[in-house]
């Protein structure tokens, strides 16, 4: 039976791609966030809009304007939990040796 050399070109190749799948998944997770983000910040609008509008006296429904309300704290403390969470993981990562 006859062994062959151990080089290092396979284990560069699954190097690379392991940095690739961590790369794409550091994108995906960007996207993820920056979509939650996004939502956020349109849901603040149409709950400023609706408050804006029932201040003024225009034809808002009360149950409406709280819905969108509450639509807004909840996607705020999603945020706040994935913040502090990505934090979390940033600090771990650092934290480890090489």
């Amino acid at each position: 039976m006859e062994l062959s050399a151990i080089g290092t070109s396979g284990i560069q190749a699954g190097l690379t791609g392991t940095t690739k799948s961590a790369a794409g998944m550091v994108n995906e997770v960007g996207k993820t966030f920056q979509e939650l983000l996004n939502s956020l910040s349109e849901t603040e609008n149409t709950s400023d809009t609706l408050m804006q509008q029932f201040s003024a006296g225009g034809d808002v429904d009360l149950h409406e304007l709280m819905i969108a309300m509450e639509k807004t704290d909840v996607n705020f403390r999603v945020a706040m939990n994935i913040q502090g969470k990505l934090v979390s993981a940033y600090q771990e990562i650092m934290r480890m040796q090489v």
